[in-house]
């Protein structure tokens, strides 16, 4: 008895540190957070000043989401995530400032913009260079999708000691069948029979790829390349045969082959590459130290064009949908449901919003949401025209939220369609059993009462009513692509069936209506609206720090994510946390493919 007090009071105590260091994080952040936006406060009445003859400099080394995080995300991630608002902005503002002469890129192998939102820079980039200004691209190491952003550039440098990275696409991915057998571990994959080209849930029932995912994945990677290669070979002057057979002979790697095959200019420190600048900026003594640099976020705070947009009355509104697709609301880089009909509900209540721009990025994820959310769409544009501006990826669920809009934007290496559903089922009672010496058992009032416990096999009948379910919703998803583009329920089956196409074959498919970046979508949402001149307006609005970290407090408690004290484990944390939060039914891409 006397032990069990002694643990009683360890484990009180234990508890009551917990809460008092988990207050302290909070008193922490919070006074952090108001110790910033202090600071931000006093920046933001003495407005940054652009001076003449400065350069743009756009550091590209972190993370690129589509809008600017919020403050409090800001404060957490330590300035390691932009928006790429912030980026293009900047760019097209400086393209007709002549305060500004040129821009300044610089990247990493570290740079993970997805291949259309890269191009979309890169097509800003291509923008300002028509006034006339330069763009000098320097970077120590050169991942192949920071080259091909950088090939724009009128001079790209690398690092003598650096790498080039110029191999052609691979896709990967992982397959977990062969540990779920080790560990007794029986998964089913129930989906369509005609939806072969669904994979998402083969990492669970296969250890390789089936031929369909082969030949899905070999179409769209290779349409990416020959996308890519077009552009750059069009920057470089070199053929595209020349370049494949670069990538083959890896002849680019070392950054003396790179530049004898001509993909570099010049192999330098970054010092001698702003010497450079400094030079066709008619610097005395050429010093890198007297370039008036501007980072784009302090370059759009000058701007300042809040009271002119004021002045505008008509309004297209944004609404950013980026991340997977799950039920409910929430915080962070997710597509939640509620978030979405919100704002898509605040957006046609408000009488200066003309039309609306869905920006989506996702891969997909759950089918109610998906649902939920392309009902809001629906009914909102029997109100409001909707244009859907797709990004690096707008698939499966992505896609289905996308059908309605009035016009479908897509960028060429745009990731989308995979028009088709799946289910998995694991049953886990064998390896408590062999593994743990646990086992199960049940008393029922009918047959099926314990029919979808994932502690013993699927009956007969669970899995016909599986399959049923997921039939049932392939149909559904069918006829919703047809009614909102347009097209017959069986060609919209002939070309779905869960298959992914990139850009340029969905709009040969008539699943996208033209190819262009956020800006195409927002001409065409204006001429829908019959509107000439407009601001933006986004949705969701962001909320200052302190109200968000309150709404955070209030949902989860003082529990703090992982990652925000070990980001390195991020990738690593939210493939588990996607597996384990994952609904029966799923509308999403295959899981963890990297190209």
């Amino acid at each position: 008895m006397k032990d069990f007090f002694k643990m009683l009071f360890a484990s009180c105590l234990g508890n009551i540190l917990v809460f008092v260091i988990g207050i302290f994080i909070v008193i922490g952040l919070i006074g952090g957070i108001i110790a910033s936006a202090l600071s931000i406060y006093k920046d933001g009445n003495s407005t940054f000043v652009v001076e003449d003859n400065s350069v743009l400099r756009l550091d590209l080394n972190k993370t690129i989401l589509e809008r600017t995080p919020s403050e409090l995300e800001n404060y957490i991630n330590t300035n390691q995530v932009m928006g790429l608002d912030v980026v293009l902005k900047s760019i097209y503002s400086a393209k007709n400032d002549d305060k500004i002469k040129g821009i300044y890129l610089k990247t990493s192998g570290m740079y993970n913009g997805g291949w259309a939102v890269t191009e979309e820079i890169r097509n800003a980039l291509l923008e300002f260079k028509k006034e006339g200004k330069f763009v000098y691209s320097y970077s120590d190491i050169y991942g192949q999708k920071a080259y091909y952003l950088s090939s724009v550039a009128d001079s790209v440098y690398i690092n003598p000691s650096g790498v080039l990275e110029f191999k052609g696409i691979g896709a990967e991915t992982l397959f977990i069948k062969d540990l779920l057998d080790k560990l007794d571990v029986d998964v089913k994959l129930i989906r369509p029979s005609t939806n072969s080209f669904k994979s998402a849930g083969e990492m669970y029932t296969m250890n390789k790829m089936s031929e369909a995912n082969k030949t899905q994945i070999r179409a769209y990677i290779k349409s990416i390349w020959n996308h890519v290669l077009e552009d750059i070979s069009h920057s470089r002057n070199i053929s595209v045969n020349e370049l494949n057979t670069i990538a083959n002979d890896l002849s680019a790697y070392l950054p003396q082959d790179a530049l004898e095959n001509k993909l570099v200019d010049k192999l330098c420190f970054e010092h001698d590459a702003l010497v450079s600048v400094a030079q066709i900026l008619n610097i005395e003594d050429n010093n890198p130290s007297d370039i008036k640099f501007v980072s784009a976020a302090n370059y759009v705070k000058s701007l300042n064009e809040e009271l002119d947009l004021q002045r505008i009355k008509d309004k297209i509104a944004i609404i950013y949908a980026q991340g997977d697709v799950l039920q409910g609301k929430g915080t962070g880089v997710n597509v939640y449901s509620s978030n979405i009909v919100n704002a898509i509900e605040k957006a046609v209540s408000n009488d200066d919003v003309k039309a609306i721009v869905l920006r989506v990025n996702s891969p997909g994820g759950a089918v109610i949401a998906s649902e939920i959310m392309t009902n809001a769409v629906v009914r909102a544009k029997e109100k409001k025209p909707i244009v859907v501006s797709m990004s690096d990826v707008a698939a499966s669920a992505g896609y289905e939220i996308s059908c309605y809009a009035n016009k479908i934007v897509a960028m060429p290496t745009t990731i989308t369609g995979s028009i088709g559903v799946f289910g998995i089922y694991p049953e886990v009672g064998t390896m408590l059993k062999n593994k743990f010496g646990i086992t199960s058992d049940t008393v029922l009032t009918n047959k099926n009462s314990a029919a979808l416990s994932t502690m013993r096999p699927l009956s007969r009948e669970s899995q016909m009513l599986l399959t049923r379910n997921v039939e049932n919703f392939y149909k559904t998803f069918c006829s919703r692509v047809a009614e909102g583009r347009n097209l017959s329920v069986k060609y919209v089956d002939s070309i779905a069936r869960g298959r992914v196409w990139t850009g340029v074959e969905a709009k040969k498919l008539g699943l996208v209506d033209e190819l262009g970046g956020l800006d195409v979508a927002l001409r065409l949402a204006a001429d829908e609206a019959g509107v000439e001149h407009y601001s933006v307006i986004v949705y969701p609005k962001e909320k200052d720090a302190i109200t968000q970290l309150m709404e955070i407090i209030g949902d989860e408690g003082l529990t703090m994510k992982y990652e925000i004290f070990n980001p390195d484990v991020e990738v690593f944390q939210n493939w588990i946390e996607k597996i384990a939060n994952m609904e029966s039914v799923q509308a999403r891409l295959p899981y963890y493919i990297d190209f």
